[in-house]
């Protein structure tokens, strides 16, 4: 009886856990993390940079701090034997490339120009993640596979479009005023938010059935925080941009943009150690 239960122990503890580490799915973890403090340094710099060019020279040693970051990020990248592939190296060093050249000229730019080519930049970044998302799958776990998919394919999306909707709309809400492209472009920043958290929601219930085994019991209630925060900020966003932007505290919409950027992120680090977790294995 007491082998049998023994075995019944081990076979339950292998179905939760491979016997084998997996050492890509490691690497994935770490450069998934790289990624997304990429996107967070890329978007404070620009941020940062904006309100420079506009007059705010107290914001330059925070944009010369969070260059610091973006090139850590890109400096974890490039060590990871992910680099070495022949896609995704040569996309880094691009992305390295680019940034550097612009990072050497933004104070040089005007406002908007640099708002701009820092945002391009974002997107090649996340362009770059979805690339890994899709070419390195075959080599995770599947709980690593469906989990850095939700992360890489959406919330780090999320967070950009949020990032967006926050400077512009913090913008508007300083101005006091806003015009119809002006508006449309806030609707539709919502609404790709909206459709992002959508799919979140979707992905991760399915997820925590899957996989509940692998992931904490607190995401279910970080993914709730992630939707009550979205729904209320686009809510607003959609609501006073339309009708009431004089009353709209540009400090205040910003910070609840950041209180919605880091719940997504809570999430995401959340999400993260358990593929890492998952990456050890037996052996």
């Amino acid at each position: 009886m007491r082998i049998f239960l023994l075995a019944l122990f081990l076979v339950l503890s292998l179905e939760a856990k491979s016997i084998f580490s997996n050492k890509e799915q490691a690497d994935s973890s770490v450069y998934i993390e790289s990624l997304k403090d990429l996107v967070i340094a890329t978007q404070k710099t620009r941020g940062l940079t904006n309100a420079y060019l506009n007059g705010n020279t107290a914001t330059m040693l925070l944009v010369y701090s969070n260059r610091d970051e973006m090139k850590k990020a890109i400096d974890t990248m490039k060590s990871l034997s992910l680099a070495s592939d022949p896609i995704i190296g040569p996309k880094t060093t691009i992305i390295s490339k680019s940034l550097l050249k612009l990072n050497r000229k933004a104070f040089k730019l005007k406002p908007t120009d640099a708002f701009v080519r820092y945002t391009q930049h974002i997107k090649q970044t996340l362009g770059l993640a979805q690339t890994i998302s899709k070419r390195f799958s075959k080599n995770l776990n599947p709980f690593g596979q469906e989990a850095s998919s939700v992360m890489m394919e959406i919330m780090l999306p999320m967070v950009e479009y949020v990032g967006q909707m926050r400077g512009f709309g913090s913008g508007l809400a300083a101005k006091g005023s806003v015009n119809k492209k002006e508006l449309a472009k806030i609707n539709t920043l919502s609404n790709k938010i909206k459709s992002l958290n959508s799919q979140l929601q979707i992905n991760m219930t399915q997820l925590m059935v899957k996989y509940a085994d692998k992931l904490s019991s607190s995401v279910k209630f970080q993914v709730a925080d992630i939707n009550k925060n979205v729904m209320s900020y686009t809510a607003f966003s959609e609501d006073k941009f339309a009708n009431d932007v004089t009353n709209i505290d540009p400090n205040t919409y910003f910070d609840n943009g950041v209180k919605l950027v880091s719940s997504i992120i809570k999430a995401y680090d959340t999400i993260n150690k358990a593929i890492l977790e998952d990456s050890k294995g037996w052996i």
